[in-house]
């Protein structure tokens, strides 16, 4: 995709509701600044029927669906998605990241290999998982929707 035609669809800003979040660990929280501090570093975000962003991004959980509010200078809609399709591959990212966490601590460097390409494995399939139930809504790119992802993931603990 040509870089003028990114450039204006995408987010400016992302919050997560505060509601939906849950106490997580040192590691997990980490993540979470993390893929905001890279999303808003770089993504590309196209609301479909927008014609220019910037974007801002509210996320949260209503009763175990997720919501997405956008807003842009000339767009501002609710988007709401079942997790459904998300639970079998967000439990197994749980389950992977904390062995990965563990394995930091006590590990070959092999071993923390072999389960950091097995996340990111489950992270790909997700992400494209994301972006196949935001078509017709919201264009992204993989590494956006990867980012978004890890978002949900953090709303997710605590649903």
């Amino acid at each position: 995709m040509a870089d003028d035609l990114k450039a204006p669809h995408r987010l400016q800003s992302v919050e997560l509701d505060e509601e939906s979040l849950a106490a997580v660990s040192r590691d997990q929280e980490q993540e979470r600044q993390i893929a905001i501090f890279d999303l808003l570093e770089e993504n590309f975000f196209f609301p479909e029927a927008a014609s220019g962003g910037p974007y801002d991004l509210h996320m949260g959980l209503i009763e175990n669906r997720l919501v997405l509010d956008v807003r842009g200078p000339d767009y501002e809609r609710r988007h709401i998605l079942s997790l459904s399709p998300f639970r079998s591959l967000i439990k197994d990212y749980f389950m992977i990241c904390e062995s990965y966490y563990q394995a930091i601590r006590n590990s070959t460097p092999q071993q923390i290999e072999a389960l950091d390409m097995g996340r990111r494995g489950l992270h790909n399939e997700a992400s494209e998982l994301l972006r196949a139930r935001l078509s017709g809504k919201i264009d992204t790119d993989l590494d956006t929707a990867r980012r978004l992802f890890t978002l949900i993931c953090a709303l997710y603990r605590r649903g």
